[in-house]
């Protein structure tokens, strides 16, 4: 089976585009092109309303093309999107947004000045003079025409392809209406010269049907809905804000070394091992390492970590940070999509085009949605008309029903929220990969934390330094650290390292020797010094007096390396090295528990040391679980989740991968490797455990809004059908009513931007 399956695999391999598609409006729009593209064979879709794009994976012998025709002949335009930017989009890609919002403001401008002064005349009888109704005929042609044809155009075009969306409800609405008055006019009673309508009404109580007019219902209803059209296309643009901020935060040139010289160049030409300038205040221009000059560097529009980190020769630095101090000599490592900023930008646009599970509930409902309405609206004008005998009364029932139900909400509900949820995160270091990520941060209510990297910072560090009697401390670090400073080991980079922080510039090294097992030996300043296990002292025939003996006891029983130092015969100190425990850590465990999540610390490492390092951050020694081989942390987590627990699991290394691959939530560390990163559904991009407490409620205060959002759309139309059936709602207020909807559902959504 494997070897078939790996036969077939290239031929099978799916490709992927993001195809840019306009005319949709709706939740019926997003369900018919979504419908019709994943009816081809092999294709799967996901369109979202809310970025106008649909995400498609396509086998081997589909044309690009192919697809964008499937969505042309849905009556909706298509074009392929390129790649993601990771640069400054520039004033000219601005501006290049910017027409289709003011060729709506300019439609709403003038349909809501001509339609005020129908509406006012219609609602307030003592406005009304001779004539009155040729005047409003005259401002509210042009509103009924040209400010509606989007719907008009947008209906007669679904028509054709046999469906129906919300622009069909609006259109059938308003241009009944408009023929209604035309009739009542010109074959009516209410073309005379003293006719006078009875003023607004909120119900379907109305003047005798061949005196009735509707304009201001006609030219009403097309400037309420222009005006929710418009306010919606502001703020779903102020919803994707953050990814188009997090898109534009690279720089736009490099100044490469050629020659000795400085040569400015775009960044898009940069290639890994270029070696570029980075003067103070500049942005990196692409991930690297330094190789020359010390700085510190400002990461918070990557990490929402407002403290600058310090770098020197070695260390990584990320493009799209800035240079807070000193000039740097930066070799690039990735470039262009390769990037991490491009990797954010990824995970960030794939979570914005998925759909929660609650959210394709909305997107099958509203296909037939519409369908129905027409039904409900013609039953309601049959049934008025059957019972009253007034056709007016049933004309304006049938109207209302028409323009209160259309579904923009639905559509608005969840793909607003996810923009506005993963653009908040992506700022404050947070990427989570999908929707389906939000459903499982409600149910999780436990959190695996991996030792190494997570909760400690996944160095060894110098702890503390014991002297014997009449020897002093800093000589004991001064001499150790500099026979250390020779070796490669891990425990003695730690202790150089300390020791030339505490001390200072270290002395110079004679005839070392490395003892492999054991330790190391040299001459320091004219001292025979030994530094390494007891055992290295005791073949020199040297004792480990009592005092330091119970001191190199207790350090390693609270799992610390302890060193013993010695020189001229006799021993002089203990040193002790860990790997540190993470400043924020407590904090962070305080702060998972408050969620109700209860933490468990997953080590490598014996018991003592895990013991050891839960106690300093407060968790139960009953929640240690110690000695665990790293392909054996898939089994931990499975055996979690069988015990009924919902798990989530905090990792940074390569060993940590299908851990986080196996638990119901994974998160990944930022700093830790690209593997584990691909592995999880949340990354943290700062490396700070504190931040996974942020990354849940986050993601629940998302889906919380997701839900509000479609509670609201899905009560809004059950609770307004039946009262404009009824004949208790005014087409004009039902237009406000489903204008505000689609408004609300958007503002309630742009909540999550002040999350903090």
């Amino acid at each position: 089976m494997t070897s078939t399956t790996a036969a077939i695999a290239p031929e099978a391999a799916a490709s992927e585009v993001e195809l840019a598609i306009g005319g949709m409006t709706c939740a019926s729009c997003v369900s018919r092109v979504e419908r019709k593209l994943n009816r081809m064979a092999g294709v799967t879709a996901t369109v979202n309303l809310a970025t106008e794009r649909a995400r498609i994976s396509y086998p081997h012998g589909v044309e690009v093309a192919d697809l964008i025709a499937t969505v042309v002949r849905t009556g909706y335009t298509a074009e392929e999107l390129p790649p993601p930017r990771t640069a400054p989009a520039g004033p000219a890609a601005e501006a290049a947004g910017d027409p289709e919002l003011a060729a709506l403001r300019e439609r709403l401008t003038v349909s809501a000045l001509l339609a005020a002064p129908v509406i006012l005349l219609s609602m307030i009888p003592a406005l009304q003079f001779d004539n009155w109704q040729w005047l409003a005929l005259t401002l509210a042609s042009p509103v009924v025409v040209w400010g509606g044809l989007p719907f008009h155009r947008a209906a007669l075009t679904n028509a054709r392809h046999g469906s129906a969306t919300m622009d069909t409800l609006v259109s059938i609405g308003t241009l009944a209406a408009f023929g209604w008055s035309l009739w009542a006019l010109f074959l009516g009673d209410a073309g005379m010269a003293g006719m006078r309508d009875e003023g607004f009404s909120l119900t379907v109580s109305r003047a005798h049907g061949a005196s009735a007019v509707y304009l201001e219902v006609a030219s009403g209803v097309i400037a309420f809905i222009l005006l929710g059209r418009y306010l919606e296309a502001r703020s779903r643009r102020s919803a994707g804000a953050a990814l188009r901020a997090l898109l534009e935060l690279g720089a736009q040139d490099a100044r490469v070394l050629r020659d000795g010289r400085e040569v400015r160049v775009p960044v898009d030409s940069l290639a890994v091992g270029d070696r570029f300038v980075v003067r103070p205040g500049e942005k990196v221009a692409t991930d690297g390492t330094v190789v020359e000059g010390a700085s510190a560097v400002d990461a918070s529009m990557l990490t929402g970590e407002s403290v600058p980190v310090d770098v020197s020769v070695g260390s990584s630095v990320t493009g799209a940070t800035v240079n807070a101090g000193g000039r740097l000599v930066v070799e690039a490592t990735r470039v262009g999509s390769d990037t991490r900023l491009a990797h954010m930008a990824r995970l960030v646009e794939d979570a914005q085009n998925g759909k929660a599970r609650v959210q394709r509930l909305a997107d099958r409902t509203s296909a037939v949605f519409v369908p129905v309405v027409l039904l409900i609206a013609a039953g309601t004008f049959g049934c008025w008309l059957g019972i009253t005998g007034d056709t007016a009364a049933a004309f304006t029932a049938a109207v209302a029903v028409l323009i209160i139900a259309c579904p923009c909400a639905l559509g608005l509900a969840t793909p607003t929220a996810l923009m506005v949820g993963t653009g908040r995160g992506a700022q404050l270091g947070i990427l989570i990969k999908g929707p389906e990520v939000l459903e499982s941060t409600r149910r999780v209510d436990t959190v695996v934390l991996d030792k190494t990297g997570t909760v400690t910072t996944g160095r060894m560090t110098l702890q503390e330094v014991y002297a014997a009697e009449g020897t002093d401390e800093p000589e004991v670090l001064r001499l150790a650290g500099a026979l250390e400073h020779a070796s490669e080991h891990p425990v003695a980079r730690a202790v150089a390292a300390g020791a030339s922080a505490r001390t200072g510039p270290l002395p110079a090294v004679d005839a070392f020797e490395n003892v492999p097992g054991l330790g190391v030996r040299g001459t320091v300043e004219g001292h025979e010094v030994l530094v390494g296990r007891v055992r290295l002292l005791e073949e020199a025939g040297i004792p480990l007096p009592d005092g330091l003996a119970a001191l190199r006891t207790r350090a390693e029983e609270e799992g610390r390396t302890a060193v013993a130092v010695a020189w001229d015969g006799r021993a002089r100190g203990v040193v002790t090295v860990a790997d540190a425990v993470r400043e924020t850590s407590a904090e962070a465990v305080r702060a998972l528990r408050a969620l109700g999540l209860t933490p468990i610390l997953l080590t490598g490492d014996n018991r003592t040391v895990a013991e050891s390092v839960a106690r300093s951050v407060g968790i139960g020694s009953d929640d240690v679980i110690a000695g665990v081989l790293p392909q054996d942390k898939v089994d931990v987590i499975r055996g979690l989740r069988a015990g009924g627990r919902t798990v989530a699991i905090v990792g940074d290394g390569v060993n940590d991968a299908a851990a986080l691959a196996t638990a119901d939530l994974g998160l990944a560390m930022g700093t830790g490797t690209d593997a584990a990163i691909e592995a999880g559904d949340l990354t943290l991009v700062r490396g700070d455990l504190r931040v996974a407490a942020d990354a849940i409620r986050l993601s629940r205060a998302t889906l919380s809004t997701i839900k509000g959002n479609l509670v609201w759309a899905f009560g809004y139309n059950l609770a307004a059908l039946p009262l404009a059936a009824a004949g208790l709602l005014n087409p004009m207020i039902a237009g406000a009513a489903m204008a505000f909807s689609s408004v609300f559902v958007v503002t309630n959504s742009l909540r999550l931007r002040a999350f903090s």
